[in-house]
């Protein structure tokens, strides 16, 4: 019985130690393998179909209570008012509320001892996401909350709803001038870029670019804030590697 069992243990160690090894072995043969590395870009340029604005009501009182009611009543107009523009519901959302208690510090009391603070007030801010889907409209949208008691905020960034095309003009574009330098780099040095053994890909958040043509899109009347949407860029990063056939 111990004979057999040894037998057992000897052969498991063997197949275990010639699969490492041959393991091994491919490893070390893959890392032999000369290669190119390279990495394309590749970027498309997209008119914006979104606005994305933040506006926040900031309202100051002595008692929270007050605050909270002076803040709520603004923003009720505000929400109101956005949906009176078309704004849907699901395109509206509070992104940030805060009471915060406001404080004045006395002035120092006999023999340098410091006063405690006294609370004197309260401020509450209500921030509220917009997407607006119509463009054209922002100004109109942003003049129209400012005269409803928006005063803080305002910050804006144009986006696309559905950027996956665009994404993937941009990926196909990075691929093309990876293989290009690697064909390049493979006939400067005499040789030819074979299959390509690995690909990652790095992608960019957009970055607005200001368009250069005259009829840009500037939303501008007698009662709206004049905005310029502009483009935005999606980029690509690829990062290839080539085998060299030699």
């Amino acid at each position: 019985m111990n004979q057999a069992k040894n037998f057992r243990h000897f052969f498991v160690t063997a197949i275990t130690l010639f699969a490492l090894a041959a393991g091994a072995a491919c490893l070390a043969g893959d890392d032999q393998v000369p290669r190119i590395l390279v990495r394309g870009e590749g970027s498309v340029e997209l008119a914006p179909d979104m606005a994305i604005l933040t506006l926040s009501v900031v309202r100051e009182a002595e008692t929270a209570t007050a605050a909270l009611e002076a803040s709520s009543s603004a923003m009720s107009e505000v929400l109101a008012a956005m949906q009176a523009e078309d704004i849907e519901a699901r395109d509206l959302q509070t992104s940030g509320f805060s009471v915060q208690p406001r404080y004045v510090y006395p002035k120092p009391l006999a023999k340098g001892e410091a006063a405690p603070p006294r609370i004197v007030g309260y401020t509450v801010r209500n921030s509220l996401t917009v997407r607006v889907r119509d463009i054209t409209r922002v100004g109109i949208i942003l003049d129209k909350s400012i005269s409803l008691g928006v005063n803080e905020g305002g910050n804006l960034v144009f986006g696309n709803d559905d950027p996956s095309a665009a994404l993937d003009q941009a990926r196909a574009m990075a691929m093309q001038d990876a293989m290009a330098k690697a064909d390049t780099l493979a006939e400067a040095a005499g040789v030819k870029a074979g299959k390509i053994l690995e690909i990652s890909e790095q992608s960019s958040s957009p970055r607005p670019k200001p368009m250069a043509r005259a009829e840009m899109a500037m939303m501008r009347s007698a009662d709206a804030v004049p905005v310029a949407a502009g483009e935005n860029s999606y980029r690509v990063t690829v990062s290839a590697t080539f085998a060299i056939e030699q």
